[in-house]
């Protein structure tokens, strides 16, 4: 098997992302990028390096995913992950998280340590305790931020429609794709969901071929944006079949968003690899902050059509 130059990818969440955070959340995806690439050099496994690129967004509170996460009506937080790899289609998947810094590393021991894909509820409960998870308590995961765009959503008598910035100084989900040197790849999201939505709310992000979707034939996505339209069109697994019909990653991530939005309405973003190494970053929303390392150059962005470059 030919081999091909390693690359991985971050999102940090597509929206409405105000100037005042536009820094943080790139300093936060270049952060996320180096880390995730690193583990990827030093072990060549794909989950290894985006489960640590996503721990390093999980722990930012700049981004909507463990500390950070948005709430929910009642004031609560509720996470949501999904791990994917593109060899055999393995897939983890949490729902209704709740009291733990990591979820997506929980998802991975779902996809790992069980005979099943997704958890919820009181099931997850369990399984966090089976596995000697250390719980952290709620107030430490809730922001300021988090708080004013709840107060904020129910001044304005929201629905909980917009994506999950909105009209809020809120976060992003955040997502994370990845290919080794042998042209198998994976993908990891990690979510608190959108401000105001209702208890027990599940979204698009734990749903592979929604949040996120894996094959090695093909590349592999992460998805971020307004979850209910994302569930309803499948953007990730449109994005996969768009480059398999003969699309590049770029011109399938941006055409797929660009008609999810057409036919469903609401913004979305995606971050994609193929299993050749192409990159392709695409969103409908108005910022989507991103990053990527290949070889020794960061490569980031966050408004469209922007793309710095810089030495990582």
């Amino acid at each position: 098997m030919a081999t091909v130059t390693p690359v991985l990818v971050v999102h940090g969440g597509a929206g409405d992302i105000p100037d005042s955070r536009i820094q943080p959340k790139l300093d936060g995806v270049r952060k996320a990028a180096r880390a995730g690439y690193k583990i990827l050099q030093e072990t060549g496994n794909v989950l290894d390096a985006i489960e640590a690129a996503i721990h390093v967004m999980e722990d930012d509170e700049v981004f909507n995913a463990g500390k950070g996460s948005i709430l929910n009506l009642d004031g609560g937080i509720e996470m949501e992950a999904l791990i994917t790899e593109g060899s055999n289609f393995n897939a983890g998947s949490v729902t209704l998280v709740k009291n733990i810094s990591h979820p997506i590393s929980l998802a991975r021991m779902v996809m790992e340590k069980t005979p099943h894909t997704f958890l919820g509820g009181d099931g997850v409960e369990e399984f966090i305790q089976k596995m000697g998870i250390p719980r952290v308590p709620e107030y430490s995961l809730i922001t300021d931020g988090a708080k004013n765009a709840l107060e904020a959503f129910k001044e304005k008598g929201g629905q909980p429609s917009l994506t999950e910035i909105g009209h809020t100084d809120g976060g992003g989900t955040v997502g994370c794709v990845a290919l080794d040197s042998k042209g198998h790849v994976g993908s990891g999201t990690s979510t608190g969901g959108i401000t105001g939505k209702y208890k027990g709310r599940i979204g698009d992000t734990p749903l592979p071929g929604c949040g996120g979707y894996s094959d090695d034939f093909i590349g592999a996505v992460s998805t971020t944006g307004h979850g209910e339209s994302i569930l309803k069109y499948n953007l990730a697994h449109r994005i996969l079949s768009a480059m398999q019909e003969g699309l590049s990653a770029e011109e399938a991530t941006a055409k797929s968003c660009q008609d999810m939005t057409k036919r469903v309405g609401k913004t979305a973003g995606a971050i994609t690899v193929s299993n050749k190494g192409e990159v392709g970053i695409g969103f409908t929303s108005k910022r989507m902050s991103w990053a990527y390392q290949i070889g020794d150059e960061i490569h980031y962005g966050v408004d469209p059509g922007q793309h710095l470059v810089e030495k990582a």
